[in-house]
């Protein structure tokens, strides 16, 4: 079967399009976008090593599992062995209103494949809460 160049083109700004992420982007889920916005928000605070500010923006049930004195002597343990953030990329993100150790509610998991100066290959997990105000908030994150 013989293409058009019409249908060549389309081909071609498609096949552009998936390669760039604009395609899903744009029919993406408004509650995934903002949780993801939220999630690496979350993340630059912790590849700066603000122990602080990343426990400040996590959510009630974060807070209410960890200190902030005891999240920044974990953070520090974890993360600053690693060395800078070299690249961070989006995986999936799973919806889902129950997981095990917390109560029903309504959560998104976002699965990252990180590399860092000193481990190339890194996976992270973030737990996000959508809480009473409306906010995504990061109750759980997890490094391999």
């Amino acid at each position: 079967m013989r293409m058009t160049r019409r249908q060549a083109l389309l081909v071609v700004i498609a096949g552009c399009l998936s390669a760039t992420g604009v395609g899903s982007a744009l029919a993406q889920d408004p509650r995934a976008t903002a949780a993801q916005k939220e999630a690496r928000s979350w993340l630059a605070l912790t590849d700066r090593g603000d122990a602080l500010a990343s426990w400040s923006a996590t959510g009630k049930q974060f807070q209410n599992a960890i200190s902030a004195d005891k999240w920044a002597d974990s953070l520090k343990q974890v993360r600053a062995p690693l060395g800078a953030l070299v690249e961070r990329t989006l995986l999936s993100t799973q919806f889902t209103t129950s997981f095990q150790g917390a109560p029903d509610g309504d959560y998104v998991l976002l699965v990252f494949r990180s590399s860092f100066v000193k481990k190339i290959a890194s996976g992270e997990t973030v737990t996000l809460e959508h809480e009473a105000d409306g906010a995504w908030r990061v109750i759980g994150y997890l490094i391999r």
